[in-house]
């Protein structure tokens, strides 16, 4: 794995309260980045999981290339703790070992959130579809007791909650037996469009018109509940509260 020192990095066994996984560097910042920028600006700690380096692409020169952006973006959103776990991009599959290394990182940092991938993309990287299937599994592997040596010892832990984020291509939709979340992003638009814009080698002018797609999707979601901007999440349970005011009005 390569490192770039200037990477946000936490301790070994410090807690994040939120941690996002995505397939490769820029799932995330373009799925849910400008939840983890909120998020990051309430004081909770924010943590990015990337299961490969996203190299090779046409336009990079490189792993330390896409690591610098990701480090770069990390920053911009005020993420605390960004890793790689270089499993190997356009190789990614659902496997034991890479499922273990995942729920190590959930282990160790405790997140009382998890974010992941939420539905395979249709004629883009197949790598998304597994990391649906892999992070599904860590959550679950990482409660999971009386299997110490797999895990190099590190204490279970439950995460309480488990969201899905989107790629969409399209209008916003959620796959049958989800319940949707919109987060009302209008105060991180901004951040999260600058964050994508770290990732220049994927990103170049001739391929601009990601930034006001990303744009439109995040104003039509937000329309949908009554923001001006916003991202869907989504999950298997339906969301619960006991403070139904604060959830309707918040701030």
């Amino acid at each position: 794995m390569i490192i770039d020192p200037s990477t946000p990095r936490v301790a070994a066994d410090a807690r994040l309260d939120v941690i996002a996984v995505g397939a490769h560097p820029d799932d995330v910042e373009i799925g849910c980045g400008g939840t983890l920028a909120l998020l990051a600006s309430q004081g909770f700690s924010v943590g990015i999981v990337d299961l490969t380096d996203g190299e090779p692409t046409p336009r990079s020169s490189g792993p330390q290339e896409r690591l610098a952006e990701a480090s770069s973006a990390a920053r911009t959103l005020g993420v605390a703790h960004r890793e790689q776990l270089g499993f190997q991009n356009r190789r990614l599959f659902d496997s034991f070992e890479v499922r273990v290394a995942l729920a190590k990182v959930f282990r160790r940092h405790r997140p009382r959130l998890v974010l992941g991938l939420g539905d395979k993309t249709p004629l883009a990287s197949p790598d998304h579809a597994q990391a649906v299937a892999i992070t599904e599994a860590a959550v679950f592997y990482s409660r999971l007791t009386k299997w110490d040596d797999a895990f190099d010892h590190l204490p279970v832990h439950t995460v309480p909650t488990f969201f899905t984020y989107f790629l969409f291509a399209g209008l916003p939709h959620v796959p049958t037996g989800h319940w949707p979340l919109v987060v009302d992003i209008s105060g991180q638009l901004e951040t999260k469009l600058a964050a994508i814009r770290c990732y220049a080698s994927q990103f170049p002018p001739e391929k601009a018109h990601i930034f006001p797609r990303v744009q439109a999707l995040a104003e039509t979601a937000g329309m949908m509940a009554g923001c001006a901007a916003g991202e869907v999440l989504a999950s298997t349970r339906i969301p619960c509260t006991t403070e139904p005011m604060r959830l309707l009005f918040p701030g």
